[in-house]
């Protein structure tokens, strides 16, 4: 057991910066996300920009007042990526301007994909001839597949072809960039190859069509996913009701007939609003008249129904469930615990883990890396691979991903140069995080864990100590005086309650309902004075009374034998003593949760070393450690509240990464100061700041369930990186023909683009099936 002593405090005053939210579109991969974040970073007043390309969101954190959004987004449309600045809308508003726009998204892909399929079809059927001995008339003609391939090229080619144009342009290459620099090419060369057939080329028109038809694919099928992994939030979003009844304040006899349907973002704070059986909450607000049962599950992730009466909080977007009542609002607008909720998950979804600086430095160039690969393979391989390696050019025909090439050192340099250019797969690289961070936070937000972001996500990781605060965390936070040690056991009890009446602590709680339940008056006093951690004094009845811990009374000169004072070892003490002298003490008692010694017994199994942390006596601490079977020296007691923060602080500076578990408020400054501090029993405080995950349930158990959830996330998003690094690594020296010396094997442009759409696609799945995980 160790004793921290109260260390000098300081007060550091920093204006924090301003934030602007910018929705972006035309992103298409890692490469477009570095381009933006370089842009908005470029501009003046900018601190820092951090671009999601699965929530096609930017946040900006700049200097107040220095930066104007529109100016943002009207250098970022300029620079090819339509961008609108956030306005302060209603969140139902802007989910519902993205959900439109998301469908009409899909309506064009599933355009583009239906024509690109019908042309694959047609393709693959003038292909058949090869196959049965004859050729199919028209649809095995050269003409007929040189129109098919125009039109792949004209119709849903269009715009990757354009996007990819312009973004070389711009100097901020694409993966339209490559997929449509090697359509074209392959378009071309065939095209050659049929106006000039005395050249003896190959033509193969059918490489644009199907590399065209794969990548729409797969286009699609990822689009389709990243809007499943951000359906939680939306979800969320859509449980705010759009109207509210407003009615007149309550009297005993309101009725539906004199309640007005509003617009629930038009609700002020107090006015009145009536909640019928079945419907949501539209804000947060207090019951004034009636009682029933609330369905919190959305908030907490609990499913039992919670009863609510007169003085009870519910929060905008929980569902009454048994009967009609009143409720007066004291939280509207961004306000309420629903808004802050999905402020804090879509703040959450932007915040990148740094283990995805990597895939962000590796983006910045890879397009032109894969150009220039491009390029040397085409090079090598016209120069002096077919000099070399003089048997590749023999006509030769291999089955599924292999290709007819033939002996022309020119086309065979040329399919290799597209198979590179089509494989390689920044999507991949941008997705790798986004995606699992989009998905491992929706499924927290639905069980009540709210997780920060993807760099929370890393440090959960790498934490090797978790360390709890006692009172309200470990034990109920609602202890029960116990003893009552002294000559006259009722004066003491009241004048420690009227000492008490002047303070809102647990303690001092326990203290008055003890009163209460004995029936004993409070006595008049006046001077009312608390030093938080230590004790409260007051004059009463003209003397000096003094009700706290043994310190607070050392601070007051008075000395008492501590032999002479009976020991109560597994309680906390309390002191009372009336001018200067000790007048008794006051056993109270918590008790510990019931998922107390369970929690700490799985955090153990998972490898992790659990302390307690409270600045109370060590006897008491000490017996709460052995019921959990934690050691003395994980053990930190008579902490002061200003001293925890230094306590943690004492940990760290051991080379130990630590998780404080806290109350989310008193524990701020130890929360702050942790490498991950999680806030307890947050309810409605939600928007706790220090907290790097807040558990909306009042359950010690989802500390596990938050660091599972935290582990779980960031593995997957260590093996969307393996895979799109392991995939692309891999990939591209096949597609440049690696293999094709020793094996024989060698990858069409088709079946490359095949391979690049299933790479994006894979990854994003991946992500989601961290829903099953946690069903």
């Amino acid at each position: 057991m160790q004793v921290i002593p109260k260390p000098e405090t300081t007060t550091i005053n920093h204006s924090p910066p301003e934030t602007i939210t910018l929705d972006v579109s035309g992103m298409k991969c890692a490469g477009c996300v570095k381009a933006v974040e370089r842009q908005l970073t470029q501009q003046t007043g900018v601190i820092s920009a951090r671009v999601n390309l699965a929530t096609e969101v930017a946040t900006v954190e700049c200097q107040t007042n220095q930066v104007d959004p529109n100016t943002l987004a009207q250098k970022l449309t300029d620079n090819g990526f339509p961008t609108q600045p956030r306005l302060d809308t209603s969140e139902t508003d802007a989910a519902k301007k993205q959900t439109e726009r998301h469908r009409q998204e899909i309506k064009q892909q599933i355009w583009r994909i239906a024509i690109a399929s019908l042309l694959l079809i047609l393709s693959g059927i003038g292909h058949l001839g090869h196959f049965i001995g004859s050729e199919i008339p028209i649809l095995g003609n050269i003409w007929f597949h040189a129109v098919l391939a125009t039109v792949a090229l004209l119709l849903p080619g269009r715009e990757i072809i354009i996007d990819g144009a312009r973004s070389m342009l711009r100097n901020a290459p694409n993966m339209n960039t490559l997929v449509g620099l090697g359509a074209v090419t392959a378009y071309t060369a065939s095209i050659i190859a049929l106006l000039f057939p005395q050249l003896g080329w190959e033509c193969f028109f059918d490489e644009p069509v199907m590399i065209l038809g794969f990548i729409l694919l797969g286009k699609t099928l990822e689009q389709q996913a990243r809007y499943r992994a951000a359906s939680t939030l939306q979800s969320l979003i859509a449980l705010q009701p759009a109207t509210a009844r407003l009615v007149p304040a309550p009297n005993g006899n309101n009725n539906s007939s004199e309640s007005v349907e509003i617009p629930a973002s038009r609700v002020k704070v107090g006015e009145y609003l009536q909640v019928l059986p079945g419907e949501k909450f539209p804000v947060d607000g207090e019951i004034c008249d009636g009682k029933t049962t609330v369905d919190e599950s959305m908030l907490t992730g609990e499913s039992i129904p919670v009863v609510k009466e007169f003085g009870a909080n519910v929060a905008a977007g929980t569902i009454n469930k048994s009967s009609a009542i009143v409720i007066q609002a004291t939280r509207t607008g961004s306000e309420t615990t629903l808004a802050q909720i999905v402020k804090l998950v879509e703040t959450a979804q932007t915040r990148k883990a740094p283990i995805q600086n990597l895939a962000d430095t590796v983006a910045g160039y890879f397009t032109y890396g894969v150009m220039t690969i491009a390029s040397l393979t085409f090079l090598f391989w016209y120069f002096v691979g077919t000099n070399i390696w003089s048997h590749v050019l023999q006509t030769s025909s291999h089955e599924g991903m292999m290709m007819t090439h033939s002996t022309s050192p020119l086309l065979l340099s040329l399919k290799l140069a597209i198979a590179v250019l089509v494989i390689a797969c920044p999507c991949a690289l941008g997705l790798a995080t986004p995606t699992a961070i989009l998905v491992g936070s929706g499924v927290g937000a639905q069980r009540g864990l709210l997780i920060k972001g993807g760099d929370v996500l890393e440090k959960v990781h790498e934490l090797d100590t978790v360390v709890f605060d006692k009172t309200g965390t470990l034990t109920t936070g609602h202890p029960t005086v116990t003893d009552l040690v002294g000559d006259n056991p009722e004066w003491l009890l009241q004048v420690a309650a009227t000492v008490e009446s002047g303070a809102s602590h647990p303690l001092a709680e326990a203290i008055l309902q003890k009163a209460e339940e004995e029936n004993v008056a409070l006595l008049p006093a006046t001077d009312f004075y608390t030093e938080p951690g230590l004790g409260i004094s007051a004059v009463v009845d003209g003397k000096t009374a003094l009700v706290g811990n043994w310190e607070w009374l050392n601070r007051h000169q008075i000395i008492v034998e501590k032999e002479n004072i009976p020991t109560l070892t597994s309680k906390t003490t309390v002191y009372v003593a009336v001018d200067g002298v000790l007048v008794g003490i006051i056993g109270v008692s918590d008790v510990l949760r019931n998922d107390t010694q369970t929690t700490v017994k799985r955090l153990q199994n998972m490898g992790l070393r659990v302390m307690l942390l409270t600045g109370d006596r060590s006897s008491v601490a000490v017996t709460i450690a052995q019921q959990l079977g934690l050691p003395a020296e994980d053990v930190l007691a008579e902490v002061p509240p200003e001293g925890k923060a230094q306590a943690i602080a004492t940990l760290q500076s051991k080379g130990e990464k630590v998780g404080m578990v806290g109350d989310g408020i008193n524990d701020a400054p130890a929360l702050a100061q942790a490498n991950v501090g999680i806030g307890m029993q947050a309810g409605t405080d939600v928007a706790v700041e220090t907290a790097d995950i807040v558990l909306m349930q009042d359950k010690l158990m989802d500390v596990v369930e938050s660091i599972k959830l935290s582990r779980t996330t960031f593995n997957k998003i260590r093996q969307n990186l393996f895979w799109a690094f392991a995939y692309n690594i891999v990939g591209i020296p096949v597609a440049a023909g690696v293999l094709l010396p020793s094996l024989g094997i060698i990858l069409s442009p088709s079946a490359a683009g095949a391979l690049m759409a299933f790479s994006s696609v894979s990854v994003v799945t991946n992500s989601l099936l961290l829903r099953s995980t946690f069903r």
